[in-house]
């Protein structure tokens, strides 16, 4: 019998990726709206040109006549929940750039270029390009270049208002002048060059104190009046490249340590060769505020900040006892605070952090160790 309903006679449903919830046309507008971000971050060797599949890279332009490269990944971890959560979009690429470029750095690379990995389950352009905007400061400060990424819209993967990142950094180094640790002997000095925060590691507790405490981050900080919480806890990972390649390349640091998840503990011995013990004395520096609040709100003990946080100390060096002068008073000019934060002794691999009683609010003195 002939079908009389003409709702059963009509054409079949046409589909597109649109109704499917990915855009094509917003990612081809945030590609337009960020080039001029992307070309203000050229540097010799690259040109910083978007929309091929993959970008060029040219050492012998950037000036390296027998480089080894060194590449590194990583990504900004939970304090993105922060951002998303209280509209804090516009530093957290300054974060992706930070933890990779600062991972080059301690092996004596001079970062040359990066690229970016941002998914979602929507593209908002506006979020897109304020992020991307961070990179860029980032990639900027850190004197690489930004050559591509990719923008992933993927429905039904993130909730809404939520996105990732990962960012990939490559380096160089001229063959024989890498930071590999063999350098590292018994005598040398720690030096510590102070973080701007928590950086980029801890967050999981920190977002767990805050909802357990009830924290109001859009007020006030309990320890200062003069500026938000939540400003505090956002801000960006410090980038150490600029100020610390110049004494790099004058081969008077012996290692470097970026104090990132697993704190001075775990992070210190990474750079360390069999037969070096990293002591640091927690006394040698002024707890931080924000350490001090986050201790005090989560009641937690010393030996577990040392392995969580970065305690104020976001890069530690390895120089020998003549070097600490020069090169205190070197870093400072180039913007760093500088501490003398331990030594290097003879003994098993590893890192041991001890403090006085009344350090860190401990009773009484207290140490902690990680051999590695």
């Amino acid at each position: 019998m002939p079908d009389d309903n003409p709702a059963n006679n009509s054409p079949p449903e046409s589909y597109t990726y649109a109704k499917a919830g990915v855009s094509i046309d917003a990612g081809n507008a945030l590609v337009k709206a960020i080039g001029p971000l992307v070309k203000a971050t050229a540097r010799p060797g690259a040109t910083s040109e978007l929309g091929g599949f993959g970008g060029f890279f040219d050492p012998k332009a950037a000036g390296y006549k027998d480089p080894l490269l060194v590449a590194a990944n990583d990504g900004v971890g939970t304090k993105l929940k922060l951002a998303i959560d209280h509209d804090r979009h516009d530093s957290v690429g300054i974060d992706l750039v930070a933890m990779c470029v600062n991972d080059l750095i301690v092996q004596g690379a001079e970062p040359l270029f990066f690229l970016d990995y941002f998914a979602t389950g929507k593209l908002e352009t506006g979020i897109a390009e304020r992020v991307v905007a961070g990179i860029a400061e980032g990639c900027l400060t850190a004197g690489c270049a930004l050559i591509g990424g990719e923008t992933a819209e993927m429905p039904g993967m993130y909730a809404p208002g939520d996105y990732d990142l990962a960012g990939f950094c490559v380096g160089a180094v001229e063959r024989g002048e890498q930071l590999t640790g063999d350098k590292v002997a018994p005598g040398q000095v720690l030096l510590g060059l102070a973080s701007s925060g928590v950086h980029s590691n801890g967050y999981s507790l920190v977002r767990r104190l805050a909802e357990d405490k009830g924290w109001k981050l859009n007020r006030p900080a309990l320890f200062d009046p003069d500026r938000l919480l939540i400003d505090h806890l956002i801000e960006p990972t410090r980038i150490y490249v600029k100020s610390l390649l110049p004494a790099i390349r004058s081969g008077r640091i012996a290692a470097c340590a970026h104090i990132t998840g697993g704190g001075l503990l775990e992070n210190i011995p990474r750079v360390l060769p069999e037969g070096a013990h990293a002591v640091v004395d927690a006394d040698g520096w002024q707890q931080p505020r924000l350490m001090a609040f986050l201790q005090g709100q989560g009641n937690i003990e010393p030996e577990e900040m040392a392995r969580t946080f970065n305690c104020g100390v976001g890069m530690v060096l390895v120089v020998e006892p003549g070097d600490v002068d020069a090169l205190t008073a070197e870093l400072t000019a180039a913007g760093e605070t500088v501490v003398r934060v331990g030594e290097i002794v003879a003994g098993d691999k590893g890192c041991t952090v001890r403090g006085s009683a009344g350090t860190w609010s401990a009773k009484a003195d207290w140490e902690a160790s990680h051999l590695g």
